[in-house]
């Protein structure tokens, strides 16, 4: 079956979609995003505990990635024991209100119980 080259912007880019997915795509990084939101500044051994069965491996890389990507922030203060802090950036904060409408929607669709596909009405 033959693929068909899809348009692409100069930064390799189809769509403002495919940019946040770049972005938020993978399995912890909306809730690593969420937990930041719900209070600004976690320490890392805090976010561990709150995204139960992430690895230590996942959620170091997870934050390195979203710093890279200017979504959060990484403070680490000079004290023995030493201290980091993550936070979200101005960028961090517009991603998770642009990812509201989505979490009410996922909201919406838990009270009516709707985890399977709609079937169709005819």
């Amino acid at each position: 079956m033959a693929t068909l080259n899809r348009p692409v912007g100069e930064d390799g880019h189809v769509c403002g979609i495919d940019t946040t997915m770049e972005v938020i795509g993978g399995k912890w990084k909306v809730l690593i995003l969420w937990a930041l939101h719900q209070q600004p500044h976690r320490r890392f051994g805090e976010l561990r505990r709150l995204l139960p069965g992430i690895t230590e491996k996942v959620l170091a890389s997870h934050l390195r990635e979203l710093e890279s990507d200017g979504i959060v922030h990484r403070t680490s203060y000079d004290e023995v024991p030493p201290r980091v802090e993550y936070t979200l950036t101005e960028d961090g904060i517009r991603l998770n209100e642009a990812l509201e409408p989505l979490a009410a929607w996922g909201r919406e669709r838990q009270q009516v119980g709707g985890a399977g596909p709609t079937p169709p009405t005819a």
